[in-house]
């Protein structure tokens, strides 16, 4: 398309892959985004190229006596192989709400490299509800994540410096706690030994590297309210204790103004647009498991300032993901949600019942009914926080009617409003009764939100109520080492902080074939970590990779340049 005009449904053969549409997409300038749909004067932007830009931090510091819009959730079932459309709902819906007449702000997570090049591909939405420059997004961006992992790393240099120049700090080098980062899935640097090739070279010791969105600094950058609280949780960051167990901090090594410098221009949020022309923050992208895989907090709070209505997304199902965007960062950033939305399909709630992936497209009722328990239990826990629930479904074009109906009935039972989307096929006007559906529940059925548990709860009880109340798990099962730890931790000051639970995604339960709703079993923590900066504690429940491998056909050797420069696989 040669015009500014948005990208529609019926403009392209649906054989069009997400890329495909992606790049048929005509942009608008993004100063003309920011200055025609958020009033913001270009001055107030840094742009990077034509498409994309970021927020000054100081103008966001002009903003704060506007009143907040209305924060919407959306979060989903534990995923499947069937697939979900989290990040496309969010999309979808924020363009439904500009679609109906309303000013609204989506607010997403930035891709990792790792995932794009590993199974995962892009993670910019899909079909007519996308985020663009869908390739800029899911590949370099604007570099917050090359500044992150060189924050991360000059931390780790300067660690192993101290050591090698007289270690006045007295670091026990078998106790260091800080890893190295770099956003690649690579399985060999999991576990290394550095400083080899003799005295000149340093001490040899135990080290290893984490992929950029597990690194604590990705969670403090995601939390962090301004420079100066980013300085603050830098400078709490533990990075290892000493020979009689005393921690030592990154304040303590002195390294927080020069990682602070190499973050500076990274923190202010990322402004693109929708497929629709409507304005969206792709900023930061913290891992949904060893932390608490939400955006950051100063482009959701700079959004709430902007628009009359906001839509974000939180990581994995709603067990992991919302629970920490409740528990972690809205208890932290005094946030205030006004809805949820959880998003299901059909072809997944089969899956949970039971059906295999090959046989999705044969209408099935019974397995549709008993994969049911997933969605039901999910919104039963959202419940809890006091939040009104929407269920939207996303459409597959093998959806019967039958299985519609059903579905509409069982949500019926549960007294959740529920509304089929179509968003992907026919972009936001295929999600126009969802926003008016989400509207209507904001405005008859006011949020009460509350955490799940009070900051004085102990560590321990902490665990143990995420698990009953969400899981459905009849206790937490942890060795009398991880209970002293957990005490430590407390004796240390830390024992206002809330939990951070690392399990699979694919199950209520730390077992990833355990699908639907399963109960009465133990939640295993078998390692607890101390996360200062960010301020939560990480309990580690099952088999969680911090550094993910890539699978034997890695997505990368499908990615390619076409002859005109175009960048190809990776959608």
């Amino acid at each position: 398309m040669t015009s500014t005009e948005p990208v529609r449904a019926g403009q392209h053969s649906q054989a069009l892959s997400d890329a495909e549409i992606a790049q048929a997409a005509s942009l608008l300038p993004i100063t003309d985004i920011a200055r025609d749909r958020l009033g913001i004067a270009a001055a107030h932007l840094q742009p990077y190229g034509h498409t994309k830009a970021k927020l000054d931090l100081g103008y966001i510091r002009t903003l704060q006596d506007r009143p907040d819009g209305k924060l919407i959730l959306v979060t989903a079932i534990n995923p499947t192989p069937a697939g979900e459309g989290k990040t496309t709902t969010t999309v979808g819906l924020n363009d439904a709400l500009n679609h109906i007449g309303l000013n609204s702000i989506a607010c997403l997570r930035e891709p990792s490299l790792g995932p794009c090049f590993g199974v995962k591909g892009g993670a910019a939405g899909g079909g007519y509800a996308q985020v663009v420059p869908m390739e800029d997004i899911n590949l370099h961006f604007t570099g917050d994540f090359h500044a992150i992992g060189s924050a991360n790393n000059l931390l780790s240099a300067l660690i192993d410096n101290h050591i090698y120049w007289g270690n006045t700090l007295h670091l026990d080098p078998r106790r260091i706690a800080w890893r190295r980062a770099m956003d690649m899935n690579d399985r060999a640097l999991r576990a290394i030994i550095t400083s080899l090739g003799g005295v000149s070279n340093g001490y040899p010791r135990e080290d290893g590297f984490d992929i950029t969105v597990a690194s604590e600094v990705m969670a403090i950058f995601c939390l962090a309210t301004d420079l100066e609280d980013l300085q603050r949780r830098l400078a709490n960051i533990v990075i290892g204790y000493t020979s009689t167990k005393k921690h030592v901090t990154a304040g303590d090594l002195h390294a927080v103004g020069s990682m602070a410098v190499l973050l500076r221009d990274a923190l202010a949020p990322n402004l693109v647009q929708s497929l629709e022309h409507n304005p969206v923050f792709v900023h930061g992208g913290p891992f949904a498991n060893i932390a608490h895989g939400c955006n950051s907090v100063i482009a959701t709070k700079a959004a709430l300032k902007l628009a009359d209505y906001v839509v974000t997304e939180a990581g994995f199902g709603a067990d992991l993901g919302a629970e920490k965007f409740f528990d972690i960062k809205c208890r932290k950033a005094g946030l205030a949600p006004a809805a949820a939305v959880i998003v299901a399909t059909i072809r997944a709630l089969k899956m949970h019942g039971g059906v295999a992936k090959a046989d999705l497209r044969a209408e099935n009722l019974a397995a549709l009914t008993s994969g049911f328990a997933n969605l039901q239990r999910h919104v039963e826990n959202l419940r809890k926080f006091g939040v009104p629930v929407v269920v939207a479904i996303n459409r597959f074009s093998a959806d019967t009617e039958a299985e519609i109906a059903r579905l509409h009935h069982l949500c019926e039972t549960l007294g959740v409003p529920c509304c089929m989307a179509d968003h992907w096929a026919q972009g936001g006007a295929g999600a126009a009764a969802l926003a008016r559906t989400v509207v209507a529940t904001i405005a008859e059925t006011p949020s009460r939100f509350t955490p799940l548990y009070p900051d004085d709860l102990g560590l321990f009880a902490k665990l143990e109520t995420i698990a009953r109340e969400i899981y459905r798990a009849d206790g937490v099962s942890a060795s009398s080492s991880i209970r002293k730890r957990l005490a430590e931790f407390e004796a240390d000051g830390y024992g206002h902080l809330p939990v951070c639970i690392a399990k699979t995604q694919y199950s209520f339960s730390t077992d990833p074939t355990a699908i639907g709703a399963p109960s009465g079993y133990d939640l295993p923590v078998r390692d607890v970590r101390l996360s200062a900066g960010a301020e939560f504690v990480v309990a580690v429940c099952g088999e969680i990779m911090t550094m993910p491998g890539l699978p034997k056909t890695p997505a990368a050797n499908s990615i390619g340049l076409s002859p005109a420069g175009r960048v190809t696989g990776l959608f």
